[in-house]
């Protein structure tokens, strides 16, 4: 007896009018693109300001010197020679046609020479280097539009000096140089992850049309989050990684909800419904799908909220952005297009390519493994997930290491000028800085302090000279830079700001009555907002884990579904922290993909990958455990509800996965180590969900249970029922032939 139920869902519904009015939609889908892009170029995109104050002590000190200090940005121009020496003419020339140049570009003031006997602590102990120091003028969250000029100028100097080095390095020139380095990259990522994706897709629908149609469906809901993300960065400005985290979720989603929805529909033609009733029943089955996906993908982005850190809340909201966007395309305006298209969606066959292609999704590979997990589910499930748990071990090693010089590339100028500075200048380029606010830091009780601090900071071994200070104009600030040992975020930066916060402060400054002292600088802002993400990353996952519960517990309306999933997509998760920290903290394959660094992982990509894993990893999931729930409501077994759905959804699931595996290799091949972590941990994730959790754990684990997997307790009972509909509708003729 069949237990097949028919229920109209609201991806049905959405697909049966986008048929009906198909000009409405995808012209409707025209506008909108076109109006959003155009309205984000007009109001135009804010991005996060580096310079704003975080959590924490550092957050406290910095507002303290945004507020008392109008304070420009700090440049420096380093002159080294190897066997030159400070005060030799040929050292001296070099030194003087420096401060020459830059003296003269209109940016530039307070021009401090080395050659000066006032600033004499600007020449390195073995007088083999010299540090040129200025300011930009004005504000200096702007002083990266006006470094132009002067960094032409110092490359001039360089090529006037050949037998020297002359780099220039500072906050505002290294900002520039990565903001530079993102938007190349960025620029890389989509002139070759496009083309690939669309080779992939010919390949998985062997024509033409019907390849190009999920590609454009993603790019222009890429196009048109574009346009959207520029509302909202007025109120929550925009990090500048989220423009490739939009291409790359884009592209996955995008691709993959077309993908779903159009060979479903092309299974059912070949087993010869109607055209209409092949696309009622994408629309009711995959449309479904999309749209349970869709939302379990938005939900475990809006946990990037609750970090209480913009970065990761400008993903959030431009990752929802481009989720709902594809979600509702994949809804609407493909349905429409292939109720005008019809079978004229396999035109412009590839040759040999076409002859390759299975409407009825079935892989043979995936069969013939399947079958085998089905003989032997015990064995299968124990094999799989020990293989996921070993994978995983590593990531218990997993520790996070702020980005900075030494992630960068090297073959960056700044990077060259950053690496040979701190060598001649231990700590000088990312210092700490005390702050002291009194009532009158030229009071000898404050003076007497700030001294006992330099002697102690010194006396530790953790700080080196030249320790400066600076006074605001009140006389009520003071602001006393600190070269520290380290390289700003390892251990030995970590250690010198302990100290400093710990003992020295509290000791000197920090015992005066009256006044509030305190840390910053980039060894402390990065300790601070590492502290911040740890108190909030069990809010995070407990969130996502609880909603997207929720979610799968309403779809399936079952309990075991649910938790399933949950934990399935745990282990594809720890999974590939374990390969982040097998690549990029024990090396393994460093030379192959280009990078040098193996100090961590960046802090944002844990957490980023959580969220965007546990998402997609929902893709497959849903589409996969519908495609079964739906076989075993017709009234088939448990175990050929299992093996139909897994072989039927095969096809689509592997092109998927070979998409969006392709896609994030690229960005492994970047240069920025950010979107080289990234890809990986992407790349292997969604590798190992689609082959080693979908393919082998989920079928074993299902015939274990049997038909205890759509177990729903009792008092759950008033759950909605959100089953597919399928029409029964008899096919009009046969489907052409292939």
């Amino acid at each position: 007896m069949s237990r097949a139920r028919h229920h109209s869902n609201l991806a049905a519904r959405m697909g049966r009018w986008s048929a009906t009015h198909w000009k409405t939609a995808t012209f409707g889908w025209l506008v909108l693109v076109v109006v959003a892009f155009a309205v984000g170029s007009q109001v135009g995109t804010k991005q996060v300001d580096p310079n704003t104050a975080g959590p924490g002590e550092s957050g406290r000190m910095d507002r303290i010197l945004d507020a008392g200090f109008k304070l420009p940005a700090d440049e420096s121009v380093l002159i080294q020679s190897r066997s030159v020496r400070a005060g030799a003419p040929a050292f001296d020339a070099a030194v003087a046609d420096v401060v020459a140049r830059v003296s003269k570009e209109a940016a530039v003031q307070n021009v401090r020479s080395p050659l000066d006997p006032a600033n004499v602590r600007q020449i390195a102990k073995g007088r083999r280097a010299a540090l040129v120091e200025f300011e930009i003028r004005g504000d200096k969250n702007k002083a990266g539009d006006k470094l132009g000029p002067v960094l032409k100028s110092v490359a001039d100097a360089q090529r006037a000096h050949p037998r020297f080095f002359v780099g220039e390095f500072g906050g505002a020139s290294a900002a520039k140089a990565v903001d530079t380095a993102f938007a190349n990259d960025l620029k890389s990522a989509g002139v070759f992850s496009i083309p690939l994706t669309l080779i992939i897709l010919v390949v998985a629908f062997g024509a033409l049309v019907a390849a190009g149609i999920p590609l454009l469906l993603a790019l222009t809901a890429i196009f048109a989050t574009f346009g959207l993300v520029a509302l909202p960065s007025h109120l929550l400005p925009l990090a500048q990684e989220a423009p490739a985290v939009v291409l790359l979720v884009g592209l996955a989603v995008g691709v993959d909800y077309s993908m779903f929805y159009l060979r479903r529909e092309r299974q059912e033609r070949a087993a010869g419904r109607s055209e209409r009733a092949a696309l009622e029943v994408a629309a009711a089955t995959s449309g479904r799908s999309v749209l349970i996906s869709g939302l379990t993908v938005m939900v475990a982005m809006a946990g990037m909220f609750l970090t209480g850190d913009a970065t990761f809340a400008s993903f959030g909201y431009a990752t929802m952005i481009v989720v709902a966007v594809a979600m509702v395309g994949s809804l609407t305006v493909l349905p429409a297009l292939l109720s005008k298209l019809g079978d004229r969606v396999d035109r412009l066959h590839v040759p040999l390519v076409s002859r390759l292609r299975r409407d009825s999704g079935e892989g043979r590979v995936w069969g013939a493994i399947v079958e085998r997990v089905l003989r032997r589910p015990l064995l299968s499930a124990v094999l799989a997930g020990g293989l996921l748990l070993a994978l995983a071990a590593p990531a218990l090693q997993l520790r996070m290491a702020k980005p900075g010089p030494d992630t960068f590339p090297k073959s960056l100028a700044v990077v060259k000028t950053y690496n040979r500075m701190q060598q001649a200048f231990p700590g000088k380029a990312l210092p700490a800085n005390v702050v002291v606010k009194a009532p009158d830091v030229n009071a000898p009780a404050v003076r007497s302090a700030i001294n006992r601090l330099e002697r102690r900071a010194l006396a530790s071994g953790r700080a080196r000279e030249p320790i400066t200070i600076d006074k605001n104009g009140d006389g009520t600030i003071a602001n006393i830079t600190v070269p520290i040992e380290g390289r700003g975020t390892d251990a030995a930066s970590n250690a010198s700001l302990a100290i400093l916060r710990e003992k020295i402060v509290p000791e000197t400054v920090g015992a005066l009555p009256n006044t509030e002292t305190g840390v910053t600088g980039l060894t402390a802002e990065w300790k601070d907002s590492q502290h911040q993400l740890k108190s909030k990353l069990p809010l995070v996952v407990a969130f996502v884990l609880l909603f997207a519960f929720g979610l799968m517990l309403v779809a399936f309306r079952s309990i075991v579904v649910a938790i399933k999933a949950i934990v399935l997509n745990l282990l594809s998760v720890a999974a590939a922290y374990g390969v982040l920290v097998l690549v990029f903290q024990h090396g393994v394959g460093k030379g192959l993909l280009g990078f040098s660094s193996t100090a961590g992982i960046d802090p944002v990509v844990p957490l980023l990958l959580f969220v965007i894993l546990f998402g997609l990893s929902m893709d497959y999931h849903v589409f996969i455990v519908s495609r079964i729930r739906e076989t075993f409501d017709r009234g088939a077994s448990m175990d050929d509800a299992i093996a139909e759905g897994i072989k039927s959804t095969a096809g689509v699931v592997t092109s998927a996965a070979i998409v969006m595996v392709a896609v994030f290799s690229i960005f492994a091949t970047l240069s920025m180590l950010f979107f080289k972590q990234f890809g990986v941990g992407l790349a292997a994730a969604i590798l190992i969900d689609a082959t080693i959790v979908r393919g082998v754990l989920l079928p074993a684990t299902m015939k274990l249970l049997g038909d205890r997997n759509w177990y729903l307790p009792r008092w759950l009972q008033w759950l909605p029922r959100l089953e597919s509909e399928e029409p029964s509708t008899v096919p009009a003729r046969p489907a052409p032939a292939s």
